[in-house]
């Protein structure tokens, strides 16, 4: 399947030779893709949108589940969870399913397990009637055959990049929230399976686990008194293989099939000696199946602990497995190949990650299938790549042994499967039909377009559909338009026919609906484009050329670097306002008005050469904005710019811009003169030295004066760069104050939290500003009385008064501020077992994280610290607060900072209010690659051990700094997301569907 981008390309690859004038029937048939073959189903996995002629995958949402947009809206690009071409589809991990996961995966690759469960029936045919038209109601998989048949197609045909297994999980009844043991649920699942299929009338179906997965193996003991041998014959689906003291797995399947010894208390009981005796046992391999499932005994019971352990050695392998030395009988052909590799990622047997590498048996590629993502391996080749690299508990590190061509050897693997190597082609999969409408053309028959938005209504809606609305892709002649035909279908005149009569609506769109007129205007538009790169050439050229005297013309430096573009765009404008006219299809039109308002502003902005007019019409005065061209580029500009502006080089500049560049200068240097004296009256102020503090009042007097912190940053900047800042001409006391005239701060407020709001001036400096500034309102604050025995008993006063019922408001307002906020920013830090938790976090408690990774991440602006402050148009604005007596206002003057400056060993992450704890301990996996069972985080001392309460019930704020503490230093790899407690006993899948239940 070409991409939609080559099909258009290609429709119009005639263009390049034929003119215009001498455009025929069969290029414009060209143009609207008739010609395309229609695609086949299984060769084309969705449906091609620049293909008309394609009609797969029109109707199947319903159960593939395509993508819809609205549902990503905290995804920067849709297009990255679309799946792509030729990859395969990954599954959602729920939470500490990764086990299921991987072997979902294997059992998907296996072809003959996969058309098996295709060809089984189930309740689809329900859901939809003779016509094929689907009921009101969706499908909903009944039976464990019918959810991993559903989950099968999902993964063969869907749109998404993922899909999620839930259904699949919860019909099993397993938890989502605690890993299990892959070895038993791999057992137990196919018993479950082999029993359901069990019931099922066609054979090939009845028999498909017996056939892939089942061999049979002999328990042969021989009395060592008499010589009988008696066999014991049963079936297998997986062998077992310790692999203590082992380092091949050739060695261990030795070891499954050497001679036991049963002697003493162990001694066997012979039928024909009618006693114990001592006797020899051991295993003989009788037949083996397709699929050879080798599971590796990683998890062993540790006496001394009392719990299981993981055996982390290395067990070479090879992908060519003979089993005909292990086998009774040497008659038959016993090459095996190896197809999947299942692999635990972990130190530990009770945490870690499932990832599966399988071979596509399709392609003899590697993929890598680690839940949602998937990876391709390079060159068809197995590799186990960083699964290998992980940390072990002790300080000595097991070297990893050499591997030979074609073998590999893994410390993590617990799983190999082998199939019987065969010079069949490789099965073909197909998901059975569903019964849906017929469309098919044939060539040489009349045929009709038809929208595919109105196609896949049809199909997927349970109300009837609207009638047919074509008017959407219709050009400005009335006819079909050639941009449109990639969301438009070609279906016979038959089923045309029948839509229209049952559902109405038009126009219709035949052979006569085709536009000779838009295909010989887009015609000549490629092959002016066609012309424009070799005029770009030549202008380029003929800008190198060095004008003398005053033969050139002025062009705008930025029109020139653009030029080419805003050509490109004025070819493409007829076929802009096509767009803008027609909109969208069906009746979701939008409105002209709007869409010719916002065109005529883009040509406001891409007009050539208005870069060098000034606001009053003529040539602007900077030079540095505009440059010399000769008049033969003048001139070859001019053939796509005819209406731009022309200005000779000998145009003097616009001479009001004169005066006021001369005005503009004055008052440089009227700001200069300002400043100067402006920063001598106030030069502590300015220097921020000798500043009073409401802490330890000063002796030398008994008032204080009081400004905004804001009016001294501004007035800071325009001393420090008087040509670029505009000057302050007003204190603006008046944000300090509430709407009946208070003051809204406490005497104690101001020595701590909202110090940062205010700036105290001495009664010298007072006189200064009052001089230099309009002064709205005076703020004072007055010592009344001074103990001699205690300072801290001194009385203050202050003028305006407090306003008692708004700094109420103020506060409840902040309060509520902290509890709903939303994306804010908060900080965790990581800290050892070994370390005092402090309530400061320190830089040297970090033994987690980079300076490397600090530098990655990005610094949020400082406006967005803090939900009460915005940054807007250089200055500071902040809500104020809501109380019954006043409506919510907003004053210019206050800017809280409450920035918390990172240290190493923190990461920042964005919050909001109404998250869950659980849903941040999420974010701290990503984060640390801690999981969420082994976080203990706490804030200001306090436990937060509750995953369903909210942050902001929890009283986590903005820049909250919040501790975290790993139960166990588990290697950091990126995927350990499943963890299993130790201290709960382990009841496996016991209540699940796995055990009948």
């Amino acid at each position: 399947m070409a991409p939609r981008l080559q099909l258009e390309k290609a429709a119009w690859r005639w263009t390049e030779t034929v003119p215009p004038e001498e455009v025929t029937q069969e290029h414009i048939e060209a143009a609207y893709r008739i010609g395309l073959e229609p695609c086949q189903r299984g060769v084309c996995r969705r449906n091609c949108r620049g293909n008309p002629n394609c009609l797969v995958g029109i109707g199947e949402h319903v159960w593939l589940g395509e993508i819809d947009e609205n549902s990503f809206h905290n995804i920067d690009d849709p297009n990255s969870e679309r799946r792509k071409k030729n990859a395969f589809v990954g599954l959602t991990n729920l939470g500490a399913t990764c086990y299921v996961n991987t072997f979902l995966q294997m059992w998907f690759l296996n072809l003959e397990l996969r058309q098996a469960l295709y060809l089984c029936p189930s309740t689809c045919s329900e859901y939809v009637t003779g016509q094929g038209i689907p009921k009101d109601r969706d499908y909903e998989p009944q039976t464990i055959c019918e959810h991993l048949q559903y989950l099968f197609a999902l993964l063969q045909n869907s749109n998404r990049r993922y899909i999620d297994p839930s259904g699949f999980v919860k019909a099993l009844g397993l938890d989502t929230g605690q890993q299990q043991d892959a070895q038993e649920f791999s057992k137990l699942f196919m018993s479950l399976l082999e029993d359901t299929l069990s019931k099922q009338k066609n054979p090939d179906v009845r028999n498909i686990v017996q056939k892939q997965f089942c061999g049979e193996y002999a328990y042969v003991t021989v009395c060592n008194q008499c010589g009988r041998e008696s066999k014991l014959i049963s079936k297998f689906y997986e062998l077992e293989l310790n692999i203590q003291g082992h380092k091949q797995l050739t060695d261990c399947i030795t070891e499954f099939l050497k001679e036991e010894k049963l002697e003493g208390d162990n001694r066997y009981f012979c039928e024909t000696c009618q006693s114990k005796q001592n006797a020899t046992r051991k295993i003989r391999l009788l037949s083996l199946p397709c699929t050879l499932n080798l599971q590796l005994m990683r998890f062993v019971f540790d006496r001394q602990t009392g719990h299981k352990k993981k055996l982390n050695t290395y067990i070479g392998f090879s992908e060519l497995l003979d089993m005909e030395p292990f086998m009774e009988q040497k008659d038959g052909v016993y090459i095996y190949e190896l197809s999947a590799v299942l692999i635990h990622r972990g130190v530990s047997a009770y945490s870690g990650h499932y990832i599966a590498h399988v071979k596509d048996p399709q392609t003899g590629e590697w993929y890598k299938f680690n839940d949602e993502d998937i990876e391709k391996m390079e060159g068809k080749k197995l590799q186990l790549g960083i699964e290998e690299d992980l940390a072990e508990p002790s300080k000595s590190q097991t070297r990893k042994p050499k591997c030979g061509k074609g073998t590999h050897c893994s410390r993590n693997a617990y799983m190999l499967v082998y199939r019987l190597q065969t010079r069949e082609k490789s099965l073909t999969a197909e998901i059975p039909s569903i019964g849906l409408f017929l469309f098919t053309f044939f060539p040489g028959c009349p045929y009709e377009f038809v929208s595919l938005e109105w196609l896949q209504k049809w199909l997927d809606e349970s109300a009837p559909p609207k009638p047919i609305d074509n008017t959407g892709c219709l050009c400005s002649h009335g006819k079909l338009h050639p941009d449109k035909i990639s969301i438009m279908k070609r279906i016979s005149e038959y089923v045309a026919d029948y839509f229209y009569r049952r559902y109405g609506g038009g126009p219709r769109l035949n052979v006569k609906a085709l536009c000779k007129d838009c295909v010989v205007e887009r015609c000549r538009i490629l092959r002016l484009k066609n012309q424009l790169n070799e005029d770009y050439k030549t202008v380029t050229n003929l800008l190198k050329i060095t004008v003398k005297g005053n033969d050139g013309f002025w062009v705008g430096k930025s029109s020139l670097r653009s030029w080419r573009q805003l050509a490109l765009e004025q070819l493409n404008e007829q076929d802009d306002d096509a767009d803008q006219n027609n909109g969208k299809m069906n009746g979701d039109a939008q409105n002209k008005d709007e869409s010719n308002e916002e065109k005529r502003e883009e040509e406001e902005e891409l007009n050539f050469n208005e870069d060098l007019v000034c606001p009053h019409g003529d040539l602007c005065i900077s030079e540095n904005e505009r440059r010399v061209v000769s008049k033969e580029a003048w001139k070859k500009l001019k053939q796509y710019f005819p209406k731009a502006p022309e200005f000779p080089n000998s145009k003097e500049c616009c001479s009001q811009c004169k005066i006021l560049e001369r005005e503009g200068e004055e008052n440089e240097a009227l700001h200069k003169m300002m400043a100067s004296e402006q920063k001598t009256a106030l030069q502590n102020l300015f220097q921020d030295k000798c500043r009073p503090c409401l802490g330890s009042w000063p002796q030398e007097t008994d008032e204080l004066y009081i400004v905004s912190q804001f009016f001294v940053e501004e007035w800071r900047k325009f001393v420090r760069r008087p040509t670029r800042c505009s000057p302050v001409s007003s204190v603006g006391n008046s944000a300090l104050l509430c709407p009946h005239g208070g003051l809204m701060f406490t005497f104690a407020s101001m020595t701590k939290e909202d110090s940062k709001l205010i700036a105290l001036i001495w009664p010298s400096e007072w006189e200064a500003i009052q001089k230099l500034f309009v002064v709205d309102h005076v703020i004072k604050i007055i010592r009344m009385q001074t103990a001699e025995t205690s300072p801290e008993s001194t009385l203050f006063d202050s003028e305006p008064k407090l306003c008692p019922e708004c700094r109420e408001g103020l506060l409840c307002q902040q309060q509520r501020d902290l509890r709903e906020y939303t994306q804010a920013t908060i900080y965790v830090h990581k800290v050892v077992d070994n370390k005092k938790v402090m309530k400061e976090a320190a830089p040297e408690l970090n033994v987690s994280s980079s300076e490397a990774e600090e530098e990655r991440e990005e610094a949020k602006p400082e406006g967005e610290q803090d939900p009460d402050f915005n940054q807007t148009n250089g200055g500071a604005k902040r809500q104020k607060i809501s109380h019954q007596n006043y409506i919510v206002y907003q004053k210019q003057g206050i800017r809280r900072s409450t920035r918390h400056r990172k240290v190493r060993g923190e990461k920042a992450l964005l919050v909001s209010a109404n998250q869950t704890l659980k849903e941040l301990k999420i974010q701290i996996m990503h984060a640390f690659s801690v999981a969420p069972f082994d976080q203990n985080l706490s804030i200001d001392g306090k436990i937060l051990n509750d995953d369903t309460a909210t942050l902001g019930a929890l009283g986590v704020i903005p820049e909250s700094v919040i501790l975290l503490k790993a139960d166990e230093p588990i290697a950091d790899y990126a995927a350990m997301d499943d963890v299993m407690q130790v201290c709960m006993p382990e009841e496996g899948f016991k209540g699940t569907g796995l055990l009948g239940h």
